[in-house]
């Protein structure tokens, strides 16, 4: 195939490097003086790769941004979840991404304020991914105490108790060997002197079970469907849209997710393209419309797997497709994964649920009220019909022993 320019471009990342989430239970970094910045935060190397990022962004997508790489609310749109940290950086990143020029510099000030869109995390069902699904709690419990998951972990069982013994515990998932492998990279990378244990296992035994941890929340069918899905198609529906000259407003070529490492696993996983691989800080996941000289539409899906800004992305080929997938055979490809109605899906047979996440609460609770009006209007009008029986046959017995 010949391809014509990108049509449109959406970018998937990872905030840059931070802090710690928290020390280990026996961690020698665990005073907080080491951490001046606090616990989960973007560092100075973390805000400068976004920027050096955005900057590249910008050169490699200079033809869908207005002239000069201007700024202009109507060709990008920015999505971040409710972090400090993937916050902070959207903002270097755009700031890379819309260099000032000269004649646009004012008041010494220069840098382009950007506008970023975000919602907190528990009503995030699209990048953050945290928005409550009970069906998806009951699929991942299932997986979780299933033979399958208990067999990683067995394999991964001899490792978990030397870092117990060392690091400290609980060790009851995959997920503490991710934690333990980021905390120590972080450490590693501030040059703190990692203890003496840690030499045999990190990073290099650490790595095959942190890199599972990732792919365990969308491991199954049903799982990739109500947790990477949402992101999936809301990719893919503006793709159609933008196509169709729909997408509000049409002259947004791309859009921007600012996220974290588990989300660009989520979305990848769900596409069966995750590389089973902890994403570095700053990695990058792009998605490109492509239109043919003969007016046919592919997507291109493309990996920048490092943190090193400079680095050129790789392409990622669809299971089952090319590496430049029409967008009508990737739809058809995917289309197990894409939920249709997603809350109608998470909280099917449950109704009646009143639990505090159940988006239905007011209608179940309506219903509920309605149901029991109407109940007691039934049996008022009964009573009554029954009471004037009773009277008029009263009566007639009154008046026949006249």
């Amino acid at each position: 195939m010949v391809f014509q320019k990108v049509v449109v471009g959406f970018k998937i990342f990872r905030h840059g490097d931070r802090t710690p989430i928290k020390p280990y239970p026996k961690d020698p970094y665990m005073d907080p003086s080491y951490w001046p910045l606090g616990y989960g935060q973007l560092t100075k190397r973390g805000i400068y790769h976004q920027f050096v990022q955005g900057s590249w962004v910008g050169q490699r997508y200079a033809h869908l941004l207005p002239k000069d790489r201007n700024y202009n609310r109507k060709a990008i749109r920015v999505q971040s979840t409710d972090v400090d940290r993937t916050l902070m950086s959207a903002e270097a990143h755009l700031a890379g991404l819309f260099p000032l020029t000269d004649e646009e510099k004012w008041g010494g000030i220069n840098w382009q304020p950007v506008p970023i869109h975000t919602i907190p995390e528990t009503l995030d069902k699209v990048v953050a991914m945290k928005y409550p699904c009970k069906k998806y709690l009951s699929e991942q419990k299932k997986f979780l105490s299933s033979d399958e998951y208990k067999a990683i972990m067995k394999k991964f069982e001899s490792l978990g108790n030397f870092l117990i013994k060392y690091a400290g515990g609980p060790f009851n998932t995959l997920d503490y060997f991710e934690y333990l492998y980021s905390t120590l990279q972080i450490e590693k990378n501030n040059n703190l002197t990692l203890p003496e244990w840690t030499n045999g296992v990190y990073p290099d035994q650490l790595l095959a079970p942190a890199g599972l941890s990732f792919a365990t929340p969308t491991w199954t069918p049903g799982m990739k469907r109500l947790r990477g899905g949402p992101l999936v198609k809301e990719v893919m529906v503006n793709m159609e849209e933008k196509i169709a000259g729909k997408l509000n407003p049409p002259s947004q070529n791309i859009s921007i997710y600012s996220a974290h490492d588990t989300t660009v696993a989520a979305f990848l996983n769900s596409l069966d393209m995750f590389n089973f691989l902890p994403p570095p800080f700053a990695s990058m996941v792009l998605l490109e419309l492509r239109k043919t000289a003969q007016n046919d539409y592919a997507v291109v899906v493309l990996y920048k797997n490092s943190t090193d800004p400079t680095v050129d992305p790789h392409i990622l080929t669809v299971p089952g497709c090319f590496d430049a997938c029409p967008i009508k055979d990737m739809e058809a490809l995917i289309q197990p994964i894409i939920p249709g109605d997603w809350d109608s899906e998470c909280h099917q047979h449950e109704f009646f649920d009143l639990t505090s996440d159940q988006p239905y609460n007011s209608v179940a609770i309506f219903a509920i009220f309605t149901s029991t009006l109407i109940v007691f209007l039934a049996l008022a009008t009964i009573s009554v019909y029954c009471s004037k029986q009773s009277s008029h046959t009263y009566q007639k017995l009154n008046v026949g022993s006249l």
